[in-house]
């Protein structure tokens, strides 16, 4: 029997895929990848996200604005994203949040970009996805307040999950606060680094049903593979790495995992 999965988080859209990209997704059809959900980070590669929604079967599209893309912001801006966002394919907001490594973008203009993304995630239901780097108390004082001031009542607010916490490398205490919030952790490639210590004690406290699995391809390339490009099909080894931490059948921790992710996106129907 065959175990499927989904990749919940990539970028199909870079350059890095446009010499084979039919035959990346094939091949993630063939590791029995069923669905990729593929990021925008911003106007211009969210189009060209749902542009790849239309052309493959298994792709779905994220459209937003990332914190390090969010510079010249304008709110026509926001007004596109939400054209897009009416799009069949398009199942989530994302990639959206902070970062503070690579310091392009100054905070408060962050912020403030997502705070108006969060409510526009609200206003039309869709889940967000969130990207934190380097910035763990600040993404969570923005989410409880979103959760607390801002979300109920209005459509997000009655699907099973407001968002997940892209390529999660917070605590266990993070973990447990975003799972308060309602929300679901997403773990990459970086769970199988033969140095990634923490990260595997970590992932075996996590709860196996408030988790989706994510390549971030071509990024964060799973071991053995590290130091190439990554790409959808490679999923797979994250989850062949979580059944080995938790003990768990590697057909069991690609139906969990599976599940929360077509729950999360509302694929139920099409994967």
């Amino acid at each position: 029997m065959t175990a499927f999965l989904i990749d919940s988080h990539c970028h199909l859209d870079l350059p890095h895929f446009d010499e084979d990209r039919d035959e990346v997704v094939a091949r993630a059809r063939e590791a029995g990848v069923i669905a990729m959900v593929t990021q925008g980070v911003d106007v211009a590669s969210s189009r060209q996200a749902v542009a790849l929604a239309e052309r493959y079967a298994e792709v779905y599209a994220a459209v937003g604005i990332h914190p390090n893309d969010c510079t010249d912001f304008q709110p026509a801006m926001l007004d596109d994203i939400r054209a897009l966002a009416a799009h069949p394919k398009v199942v989530t907001i994302g990639e959206i949040g902070l970062d503070d490594y690579w310091k392009t973008v100054p905070l408060d203009q962050q912020i403030r970009v997502l705070r108006l993304q969060l409510d526009l995630a609200a206003e039309l239901g869709l889940p967000v996805v969130i990207h934190d780097r380097e910035t763990h108390d600040l993404i969570m004082a923005e989410l409880r307040a979103w959760v607390r001031d801002r979300l109920p009542g209005t459509p997000l607010a009655r699907r099973p999950w407001p968002g997940v916490l892209h390529s999660f490398s917070g605590d266990l205490a993070m973990a447990q606060e975003a799972y308060d919030l309602g929300f679901v952790l997403g773990l990459a490639g970086p769970v199988t680094f033969k140095n990634a210590r923490d990260l595997q004690a970590l992932a075996r406290q996590l709860d196996p049903r408030r988790l989706m699995l994510e390549t971030d391809s071509p990024y964060l390339t799973p071991h053995p593979y590290r130091g190439k490009r990554n790409e959808p099909a490679r999923v797979k080894l994250t989850a062949k790495k979580l059944a080995e931490l938790w003990e768990t059948p590697f057909a069991e921790v690609a139906e969990m995992t599976t599940a929360t992710a077509r729950k999360f996106f509302g694929l139920e129907a099409d994967v």
